[in-house]
């Protein structure tokens, strides 16, 4: 895929004007028009190549706690991630087998993970900030630093699961009981994980499988919604599943004087629909239509090449029983 420079873009749009350099005024409208094009073209095809991302691996959101108040309110309230179990007869904090939840926001050196942590200690959930979890490449956890607590579970029945504690205990600081709700979703961005990859943000959601799709075997496809925090994922087959594989579009850029990245293949369809624009804030309602038809052609011609590249087989889904049931 061909790249083009901003500065090539503005060019063509200002010799198809003609008259000389354009005035502060005249650059500014040209620089939203060539924007609203873009945004016109990225938004008629789901599957421009450069664009469509297939089947990446994102995790999903266990849980989320708000309403916590006091000293460290920040590092308690937001989004965790099932990480793991504790190692089985391990000498950490958490007893052995408890699952490991843990904030987004977190430091990561390669071996360990020091974030806010929600764990059980003697059958009693806690949330503790500045925990750290060693780990090692074959999935063991082990929490080796308790951090601070901040909530401990005092209620007098212990639970399976810190999203069904009745009572919470404050301390250090602390005050109020956190809100704590169970959560099935990806977000729009995911921050950096300890395999130091950098993942686009999330524009458009368009599938989302449980293992790696369009490789060699097929893989289950889940129902979903979308909200303004990311995907809601619905009935997941198993709850400790900590990452989904998903097929998105990517975010449209804003494209700037100073952008080398214009799409090759959109290059003249821009061109000649900002200069279409530009006709018509002058009046030129007849020589507009003409250049608006020009415009066309030229992305309607992008997008039979992108008809071509069956790239429409990615939102093919053949729905049975065997097919929609949780296994």
């Amino acid at each position: 895929m061909q790249d083009r420079t901003y500065s090539d873009l503005l060019f063509l749009v200002q010799s198809l004007i003609g008259g000389g350099n354009l005035t502060t005024e005249e650059q500014g409208s040209i620089d939203s028009f060539i924007n609203r094009r873009a945004h016109e073209a990225f938004q008629t095809s789901q599957t421009w190549p450069r664009f469509l991302v297939t089947s990446e691996e994102r995790k999903i959101i266990a849980l989320t706690i708000t309403n916590a108040a006091g000293t460290g309110a920040s590092d308690v309230n937001g989004n965790y991630f099932f990480l793991g179990s504790q190692k089985s007869g391990g000498s950490g904090h958490a007893d052995a087998g408890s699952s490991i939840y843990y904030k987004t926001a977190r430091s990561d050196d390669g071996s360990t993970i020091t974030a806010t942590l929600i764990y059980q200690t003697s059958n009693a959930w806690v949330v503790r900030t500045g925990g750290i979890v060693s780990y090692t490449s074959d999935g063991i956890y082990n929490v080796s630093t308790a951090g601070t607590t901040k909530y401990l579970d005092i209620g007098s029945i212990k639970k399976s699961f810190p999203y069904d504690v009745e009572v919470w205990s404050p301390s250090n600081g602390a005050s109020k009981s956190p809100h704590i709700v169970q959560k099935q979703a990806i977000p729009y961005a995911e921050k950096l994980g300890h395999d130091s990859e950098t993942k686009n943000n999330i524009g458009e959601f368009l599938k989302i499988y449980r293992k790696k799709a369009f490789i060699n075997n097929s893989s289950i496809e889940y129902d979903f919604s979308v909200d303004f925090d990311g995907a809601n994922v619905l009935n997941i087959v198993n709850t400790t599943d900590n990452s989904a594989f998903v097929t998105y579009k990517k975010e449209l850029p804003q494209y700037t004087i100073t952008s080398t990245d214009i799409p090759g293949e959109w290059f003249f369809f821009i061109a000649h629909g900002s200069y279409a624009d530009f006709l018509r804030m002058e009046g030129q309602i007849e020589k507009a239509l003409i250049e608006e038809e020009t415009a066309q052609k030229y992305l309607a011609m992008e997008l039979e090449k992108v008809d071509n590249m069956s790239n429409n087989n990615v939102f093919r889904r053949f729905s049975t029983h065997g097919t929609r049931q949780s296994r």
